[in-house]
């Protein structure tokens, strides 16, 4: 069997790009796989479902290496785990090198393989950590200049005082004032906190 596997960083993103280089190679919709979510980890639901599908000598299909994840230590135990131990094949598309069902491969080319799957997984890490780093620099700029990041803080309503001190007084629980402010039990507490 011949699977495919997707992954979008978020619910936002599209995978159109990796669903047609997935079936232009001759995969069937219904045996492609995706995730929306990080590649920090490979706690991902259908990437779970798949690898638990594959077979001795079945294809698994990707787009790009970081499209598999973004953390290098466990790409390549990945890669070890469908290769040697599912005893798949993995086929990565824009890198005609880390294909593996060439069974007639020579040392040198199985090095070579290695030698690449190794590098792009290091890169997919880096990028991975070069973004998480321009984000904490963005947000520092952005705070630096006085710009309010997230949610605007939600305001007390005028009965805030009346209802908390009906709670302080045992009149009414904790979650009937949070019901009468229309707000959660955490924001609640957080307010009497302040």
């Amino acid at each position: 069997m011949e699977y495919g596997y997707m992954r979008v960083s978020s619910k936002e993103q599209n995978e159109d790009r990796q669903i047609i280089a997935l079936t232009a190679f001759g995969i069937k919709e219904k045996n492609i796989f995706l995730d929306k979510q990080s590649g920090k980890d490979f706690q991902r639901p259908s990437y779970k479902k798949l690898i638990k599908k594959l077979r001795q000598e079945d294809i698994f299909v990707i787009k790009s290496i970081d499209r598999l994840g973004r953390n290098y230590e466990e790409i390549i135990d990945q890669w070890r785990i469908i290769t040697k131990e599912k005893r798949a094949s993995i086929v990565v598309l824009d890198m005609p090198l880390l294909d593996t069902r060439q069974k007639e491969r020579d040392l040198t080319g199985v090095f070579i393989a290695d030698l690449v799957l190794q590098i792009l997984s290091y890169v997919a890490q880096t990028e991975r950590e070069n973004i998480r780093k321009r984000q904490a620099e963005g947000i520092a700029v952005a705070k630096s200049k006085g710009k309010h990041l997230g949610r605007p803080p939600m305001q007390k309503p005028k009965n805030f005082n009346a209802i908390r001190k009906m709670c302080d007084n045992g009149e009414i629980s904790i979650t009937t004032a949070s019901d009468m402010l229309g707000i959660s039990r955490v924001t609640y507490n957080k307010w009497i906190k302040e």
